[in-house]
């Protein structure tokens, strides 16, 4: 059993998203501590190479595949298909994902592998499990004051349900431009979120 979390932020364990994504991981280990704690920072993921590309359009997977993206995308999606919970920590850039975890995303959606391409669309083939997504994002993307649009949440759960997961939550402290005082309500409001979910889940 293990927990995969996924840190997107270029500030890595001192960004916002990180911060409340320890509340999500304390609950997780709370209910199983003995779960393994599996971290991948997503900043610093390669994107695909020609070679990956070439195999996404190619009839069948070649029989090597142990060298460049082909190499790496098996690697993240074992660390995927193995994790009984997921954890994403990522700040919200240009209203959707950064670059690092749009790059992890393309490594582990892959024809074959994580989807099969039926007649009837994209059919995924994970056993569902929960994904636990902290938000940061320096406006407001919900509620009465919302101004901006948000990519990010309908986005991921595409994604997500595209492989077989379906079990998607978010958790967010947004308007971390507007000040400390702004900051400190936010993630008091986003983390008894979290604990009430948890709650509810027991």
């Amino acid at each position: 059993m293990s927990i995969l979390r996924l840190t997107c932020s270029p500030q890595g364990t001192q960004s916002e998203s990180y911060q409340l994504s320890q509340h999500i991981v304390q609950h997780l280990l709370g209910v199983t501590p003995e779960a393994e704690l599996i971290e991948l920072n997503t900043s610093a993921l390669p994107h695909v190479d020609a070679e990956y590309a070439a195999t996404l359009g190619a009839p069948a997977d070649p029989d090597k595949q142990d060298s460049g993206s082909l190499a790496l995308s098996a690697s993240l999606m074992r660390s995927l298909v193995d994790a009984s919970s997921v954890v994403i920590a990522t700040p919200m850039h240009n209203y959707t994902v950064p670059s690092g975890l749009k790059a992890w995303i393309d490594h582990v959606v892959r024809v074959r592998h994580s989807f099969h391409a039926t007649s009837e669309g994209k059919v995924g083939t994970l056993s569902d499990r929960p994904v636990y997504v902290a938000v940061s994002s320096g406006a407001m993307i919900s509620g009465d004051r919302a101004r901006q649009p948000d990519f990010l949440t309908p986005y991921l759960r595409t994604v997500f349900a595209t492989i077989g997961i379906h079990d998607v939550h978010f958790f967010s402290v947004q308007g971390s431009a507007f000040g400390e005082q702004a900051r400190a309500l936010a993630r008091q409001q986003a983390t008894a979120e979290i604990a009430q979910h948890f709650a509810n889940r027991c």
